[in-house]
């Protein structure tokens, strides 16, 4: 029987909201290595800024979460933003402390979070290499056993002197990925790392982890990409407000998953304050409508309300639409569409819009996600999942048969047919 080498019992994990937390006493081992670097940076908010309601309320991101992973599982944990993927992952990475229960692992654990997570911006890769492997507990000679390998995989040998705060966000995760994947810890998290990057690279990404599950590693995964759920993992948990609201074999967290995670069938107005400390820039307001125009046809039309501390140029605005099957219709950033708001000051309002939105999608469910960002550079802002709209029933070709997602596919393309004499 296979031996238990991650315990969690009773955990829980609170924040109070629209304050900064005082270090604590804890610290992790890469902290440590950090603040020999760092500096500290203070940012000052303007009272009437946004978040400052909520500073004297408490949210529980975690709450009376308890599971074992056995030696070599591979555990998909799935669960809508909010719901306390990510803060998992960084309390078993020691990124952060538990407010309450107990953790017990037994091996070496690797993490790669977000982009550059344990990197330092003023170290080259070659730097930022060797401070990973030894954060891991690796030797030097170890480490160069695998540092080829590492810097083929993430293809930055010709940047591998520079430091890394000149890398694009493809080379940070390209080369994050490596030094996670290849200096072999007996533990790995991975948190939505196939969500970037292009096609090629999540392909690579896909093979090592698979090649990593089969050697016997020990993996927990979050992702939103559930055919890669259900190709890497066997066992699910399913995450609902801070806590397991299922764990079972993969398909059956993924199939409950997909039928309760996009309950929001009724579009509504949203007031969504959300801030972005280090740009100064937030998101105040959210509505999305999808209502029949004077012609009968749907029209879906997004307004967000975007405020900032001062003056900002060149913001792009994006939108991506997903089937609640998963399959991507499409995502509609503004290096495609050059939607960017040149310049503002204090605040503005976006709208997005779509005529005849049903003339171009089969009947079904679909999840819109938005976000903001510094075109080609990185994101600001990013709202995931922040509807579902449902597109009603259709007899597109007039056969008195309704064109279905699930059944007949994304796009209803307007076929003709003729028979002729011969």
């Amino acid at each position: 029987m296979s031996e238990v080498v991650i315990s969690i019992r009773r955990i829980g994990k609170r924040y109070k909201l629209g304050v900064t937390h005082s270090r604590p006493n804890y610290k992790a081992l890469r902290d440590t290595i950090a603040g020999i670097f760092n500096t500290s940076i203070n940012f000052s908010i303007n009272k009437k800024s946004i978040g400052e309601k909520y500073n004297n309320q408490y949210i529980w991101a975690l709450k009376d979460v308890s599971f074992d992973v056995l030696e070599g599982e591979v555990i998909g944990i799935l669960g809508k933003n909010g719901a306390g993927k990510s803060t998992l992952l960084k309390i078993l990475s020691y990124i952060t402390e538990p407010t309450e229960g107990d953790i017990h692992i037994k091996g070496r654990v690797a993490s790669l979070l977000e982009v550059g997570t344990g990197f330092h911006p003023e170290l080259t890769g070659r730097e930022n290499i060797l401070m990973n492997g030894a954060i891991l507990g690796m030797t030097r000679a170890e480490i160069m056993r695998k540092f080829d390998e590492i810097v083929d995989f993430a293809e930055v040998e010709k940047f591998i002197e520079t430091p890394v705060k000149r890398y694009s966000s493809g080379m940070y995760i390209r080369l994050a990925f490596a030094i996670a994947a290849h200096l072999e810890p007996e533990i790995l998290l991975v948190d939505e790392v196939l969500a970037v990057g292009d096609v090629a690279f999540q392909k690579k990404c896909l093979g090592k982890m698979e090649s990593a599950t089969k050697s016997g590693r020990t993996v927990l995964f979050v992702s939103h990409n559930m055919a890669a759920i259900k190709s890497l993992c066997r066992r699910g948990i399913l995450l609902e407000g801070g806590r397991i609201s299922d764990i079972g074999s993969i398909k059956e967290i993924v199939d409950s998953y997909l039928s309760n995670s996009f309950i929001k069938k009724e579009i509504n107005n949203y007031v969504v304050p959300i801030f972005n400390k280090s740009y100064g820039i937030g998101i105040t307001d959210l509505s999305i409508k999808l209502e029949p125009d004077s012609g009968g046809k749907l029209l879906l039309e997004i307004e967000l309300e975007v405020q900032v501390e001062q003056r900002l140029k060149n913001i792009g605005v994006g939108l991506s639409l997903i089937s609640t099957s998963g399959v991507k219709v499409c995502i509609l950033g503004p290096a495609v569409t050059n939607y960017v708001i040149k310049e503002i000051s204090g605040n503005c309002r976006c709208v997005l819009y779509c005529k005849e939105i049903d003339k171009y999608l089969a009947s079904g469910d679909y999840i819109v996600s938005l976000w903001l960002s510094k075109p080609k550079i990185e994101y600001l802002i990013k709202i995931e999942e922040a509807v579902q709209i449902t597109i009603p029933p259709r007899d597109v070709f007039s056969s008195g048969m309704y064109f279905e997602e699930r059944q007949h596919g994304i796009v209803p393309l307007p076929l003709r047919f003729l028979v002729k004499d011969i």
